[in-house]
């Protein structure tokens, strides 16, 4: 009897799969963090014998290559994917045992990039499983546009033809096992649910009961904005990504961390944007610990550039050290815990800015007073309604614009609050003067603010 076991990464919004039967199983597009790929296959009592990636990853470091030399597994990566390493290459239809009955099939399915790969599962030669990777995911597909610009509009049509492959050669009880499309900017749009398979991808998915024409057309509108780090992450992984080491940082007193922010190194706090507003070392930025730190923290940063981690435990340290490192950013220079306090020389004040809600706006433009309004979302956020009179910088893009918000006291608001509170950390380690609205946009029209919509931007 086969089974197949789900790894959730929130963080990244992206999924691996460890399947296999009694004694052996595969891993599909494993973490680079391989501990908690390894201790899900100890509680299940079997051996790693095959690690199998879809395709050069964009958007973390692949544990793959690490993960094959630990176990001893055979690693298996498409055929015309470019790499400095030894690896299986597969090919469309290639097969392996995985154990007694249970076999893996590739299934070339280019579109998220030229040479990604699905796998099916067959259990005694019945396919009961479709890992799709980056090609067919829940309601959507992966995007197109990672690769090669130029590329574009050809492996947009090529997700198409994939995921039309995938639909005609399984059977519609086939669950379809995505990689990406929880969170991941890697995904053309998000999951539709949790889980889903052929039949209702079949009957929902835009890249089945739409033309080709019509449906590169839309994807292709609908495109967002592409983390910057992503540009790290396939050289990273067609190199061959190096071990990671999550031993505890460096301790860092209140003197370092002084200089280090004097240095122009990033100090980061990872407590929540409630406890950052009340109190916080000047200069240093907001980053969630229990948000995406790894998303907008790989994002924003200059790459390579030294980082210090400061949270109330060291917990929150070590859960933000491994986000990290499945992008990339290998050990923090140094990490410091408890409160910020501890955390600035005797005598040293903390700064601290007010947080308010749409309502507040409101009230504050119903006396008549003129508000600087920043808004951080992306551009397709935008595009569905603003405030009317904002300033728009998306978060990802305000340290570079920092110098465009005009002057005066700053309300920055985003979709929900998070990313108000990574911009207006930013501005406040500038010394402007700011407001956080920590308030779901839904709630700004709600207390009376006008709305308005691109095109009249």
């Amino acid at each position: 009897m086969f089974f197949v076991d789900t790894l959730e990464f929130e963080g990244l919004g992206n999924r691996s799969y460890l399947a296999g039967g009694p004694g052996e199983a595969v891993v599909v597009d494993p973490p680079r963090d391989i501990d908690q790929v390894i201790a899900a296959a100890a509680r299940r009592g079997v051996r790693i014998a095959y690690v199998a990636e879809t395709h050069l990853h964009n958007d973390y470091v692949s544990g793959g290559l690490e993960l094959a030399r630990v176990t001893g597994a055979r690693y298996l990566v498409p055929a015309a994917a470019s790499v400095a390493f030894a690896r299986t290459p597969v090919v469309d239809g290639d097969t392996v045992t995985v154990d007694r009955g249970l076999v893996l099939r590739a299934l070339a399915t280019p579109g998220h990039t030229p040479h990604h790969t699905s796998y099916v599962l067959e259990e005694d030669g019945h396919r009961v499983a479709a890992f799709t990777g980056g090609s067919l995911l829940i309601g959507t597909v992966g995007r197109p546009d990672l690769v090669e610009p130029r590329l574009t509009e050809q492996l947009a049509r090529a997700q198409h033809a994939s995921a039309h492959r995938l639909a005609e050669e399984l059977d519609d009880e086939v669950p379809v096992l995505p990689t990406h499309g929880f969170g991941s900017f890697c995904s053309g749009s998000q999951a539709e649910g949790d889980t889903s398979t052929i039949g209702r991808e079949r009957r929902t998915n835009e890249a089945l009961t739409r033309d080709v024409d019509t449906f590169v057309a839309d994807l292709l509108a609908g495109l967002d904005d592409v983390p910057a780090y992503y540009a790290h992450m396939g050289p990273a992984n067609a190199a061959g990504p190096a071990p990671v080491d999550l031993t505890p940082p460096r301790p860092a007193d209140a003197g370092q961390i002084a200089q280090r922010l004097a240095a122009g190194e990033w100090v980061v706090d990872l407590r929540n944007r409630v406890a950052f507003a009340q109190g916080h070392v000047a200069g240093s930025l907001n980053f969630e610990g229990e948000g995406k730190p790894a998303t907008y923290l790989a994002w924003l940063i200059p790459w390579g550039k030294p980082v210090t981690l400061l949270a109330d435990t060291p917990e929150r340290i070590t859960a933000a050290q491994r986000e990290l490192v499945r992008v990339g950013i290998d050990r923090p220079v140094a990490a410091a815990t408890g409160s910020p306090r501890d955390w600035v020389p005797g005598g040293v004040g903390l700064r601290s800015f007010p947080r308010a809600t749409f309502a507040d706006l409101a009230a504050r433009r119903g006396r008549g007073e003129d508000v600087l309004v920043l808004d951080v979302r992306r551009d397709s956020e935008r595009a569905g309604g603003f405030i009317e009179g904002s300033v728009h910088i998306p978060v990802h893009e305000l340290p570079g614009r920092i110098g465009e918000v005009p002057a005066g006291e700053v309300w920055v608001h985003c979709a929900g609050g998070m990313r108000a509170a990574i911009a207006a950390s930013f501005l406040d380690a500038t010394g402007r003067v700011v407001v956080a609205v920590d308030d779901a946009f839904d709630a700004a029209a709600e207390a009376g603010l006008t709305l308005t919509r691109s095109g009249t931007d």
